[in-house]
């Protein structure tokens, strides 16, 4: 007896219809430099109208992680691909580069071609936002390797800049200015404590409208990352900016510091800014100090922007301008790592 691909559960014809529905979400992410069409081999992507005297590609990669499992809680698939897409561009704008494309990666056991169309539309909605094309990507469906209903997202873009336009930090001294930009609540970072103190499993209490969060535990805990590629390039464009951290695991401690060159350090003032409830409800329930709490999470503050301390106020307006929440949040000093106010 014949023993076909489909009997050891992997279905084309499911890939098949997977590829079809998906097909006007990428190509809505398309612009003139994009080669070619979903399907091929490779991704193709031209940069030969950038005008640049040396361009560096430059490239991330991540994952959504562990906040899967309120998509899955939630039967919601329609944003946690904005949160894939954002994880990796808010990543390399941070050089200064301006995303050119993106490619992801869907994995799953019984493929559900109507959960992967809905995943890409996600992504598809995170490019534009940040106005890189979605040439390309891998559907894999692996049977037994994951539980029915359950799948993991992953993916990587390339941005291009100008190498003597590259932001590295090098040229951050004492005195000058940290600017928060605000985050849109816990990204997609953290969540192996955030589903310990919330939970992932009881759907009634989670959808149950919380007071002091203004909505449902389980809406908050889904609201995609914030994309802030476009705010950045128009910034960079018009004000020196010595430094970008995008504030992700590790939380202050962790990302503010990688900007820095040796001897300098910062102060960051816990008041510049108000923190968002979803933050201080999860303090609460961990018991666990200021220090713990921002060293895990965003705290409100998605992107640090580095500047001269002449250049704040305007770097706030620009940023206020582009429809960004920015303040002040604090400086750089001589020594090492970060202290809390």
């Amino acid at each position: 007896m014949a023993i076909s691909y489909k009997d050891s559960g992997v279905d084309v014809e499911r890939g098949y219809k997977a590829v079809e529905l998906m097909k006007k979400h990428v190509k809505s992410t398309y612009d003139a430099n994009v080669l070619g069409d979903i399907g091929s081999f490779g991704g193709f992507y031209s940069i030969t109208g950038e005008k640049m005297e040396e361009p560096v590609l430059v490239a991330g990669t991540d994952g959504v992680g562990t906040k899967l499992k309120y998509a899955f809680l939630a039967d919601k698939h329609d944003t946690i691909g904005i949160d894939a897409v954002a994880m990796c561009v808010n990543d390399i704008v941070c050089q200064g580069a301006k995303p050119l494309f993106f490619l992801d990666y869907f994995a799953t056991g019984k493929l559900s071609p109507e959960t992967v169309a809905t995943v890409v539309s996600g992504i598809a909605e995170g490019c534009r936002q940040s106005g890189c094309a979605l040439i390309g990507g891998e559907t894999a469906e692996m049977p037994g390797f994951y539980p029915d209903g359950e799948y993991d997202i992953a993916g990587f873009a390339v941005g291009i800049v100008d190498k003597k336009k590259v932001i590295n930090g090098q040229s951050i001294e004492p005195g000058d200015a940290l600017i928060g930009i605000a985050s849109s609540g816990v990204h997609s970072n953290g969540y192996s404590l955030v589903r310990k103190l919330f939970g992932d499993e009881n759907k009634e209490e989670l959808t149950k409208y919380d007071e002091r969060l203004g909505d449902t535990p389980l809406n908050v805990l889904l609201t995609p990352t914030k994309i802030y590629v476009k705010s950045i390039l128009d910034l960079i464009s018009k004000v020196r900016v010595k430094g970008i951290a995008h504030v992700t695991g590790g939380g202050f401690f962790e990302n503010i510091p990688r900007i820095f060159p040796e001897g300098i350090g910062c102060e960051i003032d816990k008041n510049s800014y108000e923190v968002p409830p979803v933050f201080r409800v999860m303090q609460e329930r961990a018991g666990i100090t200021d220090a713990q709490i921002y060293n895990t999470f965003n705290m409100g503050v998605g992107m640090v922007v580095c500047v001269a301390q002449k250049d704040a106020q305007e770097t706030v307006k620009l940023l206020s301008a582009s429809g960004e929440k920015a303040f002040v949040l604090g400086k750089t000093v001589a020594g090492k790592g970060v202290t809390l106010l």
